[in-house]
C-alpha cells in the first residue's frame, strides 16, 4: 500500500504520521487496530438534578453550577491534552442531542479555545428513557407505584418503567457507538450511557454499574480496557 500526504501536513504532524504509518503496517501484519480512547464528560448540573428528579429525555438546561462544572471539565481535559501532547483540534468531539449535553460540550470546546459549534451530535448518546417516571423524584415513583419501584430496585438493568427503557437497551446502543468509532473521540453525554458504556466495555457489571455515581464537571478517559477518572 502506497500512502501519500501533503508536504504541509507532514511538516506540521511528522511524529503523527509516522507513528501513524508505523501502526498502520502493523495492524495491517496481525489484524489488529487499537481501542479508540474515549475522553468521556457527563453533562453539568441542572435544576432537576438539584432537585433530584428523572430527566431522561427531558430537555432542561444547565443551571449556574452547571455551566461551571462544564467549564472545569474544560479545563481538566485541556491539562490532560497538554500532558498526553495532544492536539485539540485533531480530535472528534461528539454529543448527545440534548441541550444539557450540548451547552455542556460548547463551555468546554471554548476553555479549549476550539470554535464552539465545530462538533457532531449522535442520537446515540442520549440519556436513558425513563418514560412515565421522567419528572419525578424517587420518593414521588415510590408513592405513585410501590410494587413497580421494589421491582426497580432488585432489577434496574433489564426493567423499564411505562414508555421508557432498560440499562440492556441502552448498553446494547452505546455499545453500536463505541463500535463506530474510528479515533479517539471526546464525548458529552449522561449519567446513564456512561455506566451503559462501562458495562458494554467489561469495565463494571449490570449490578454494579446500576447505582454508580457519574461525577459532574469530570473528565472519564476510557482507555486499553480500562478507566481513570480526572476530577
Amino acid at each position: 500500500m502506497y500512502l501519500q500526504f501533503p508536504e504541509s501536513v507532514i511538516g506540521k504532524h511528522a511524529a503523527e504520521v509516522s507513528a501513524a504509518l508505523q501502526f498502520g503496517c502493523e495492524g495491517i501484519a496481525d489484524g489488529t487496530m487499537p481501542a479508540p480512547v474515549i475522553y468521556y464528560i457527563r453533562h453539568g448540573e441542572t435544576s432537576w438534578n438539584a432537585q433530584g428528579r428523572l430527566q431522561g429525555t427531558r430537555d432542561i438546561a444547565l443551571n449556574d453550577l452547571g455551566r461551571r462544572q462544564a467549564v472545569h471539565a474544560g479545563a481538566i481535559l485541556a491539562d490532560i491534552f497538554k500532558r498526553e501532547g495532544r492536539d485539540t483540534s485533531a480530535l472528534p468531539f461528539v454529543a448527545s442531542p440534548l441541550s444539557r449535553a450540548r451547552t455542556t460540550m460548547e463551555l468546554v470546546r471554548g476553555t479549549l479555545e476550539l470554535p464552539l459549534l465545530d462538533y457532531a451530535l449522535d442520537d446515540r448518546l442520549r440519556e436513558i428513557g425513563y418514560g412515565v417516571w421522567e419528572g419525578s423524584t424517587l420518593a414521588e415513583m415510590q408513592a405513585a407505584d410501590p410494587v413497580l419501584y421494589a421491582r426497580r430496585l432488585t432489577a434496574k438493568w433489564t426493567m423499564a418503567p411505562e414508555g421508557g427503557e432498560t440499562y440492556a437497551e441502552v448498553q446494547q446502543r452505546m455499545q453500536d457507538w463505541y463500535d463506530s468509532l474510528h479515533a479517539d473521540t471526546v464525548a458529552v453525554a449522561h449519567g446513564g450511557t456512561a455506566r451503559a458504556l462501562m458495562v458494554a466495555l467489561g469495565i463494571e457489571t449490570p449490578a454494579s454499574a446500576a447505582d454508580l455515581l457519574i461525577e459532574q464537571g469530570a473528565v472519564y478517559v476510557f482507555r486499553d480496557g480500562g478507566l481513570r477518572k480526572y476530577s
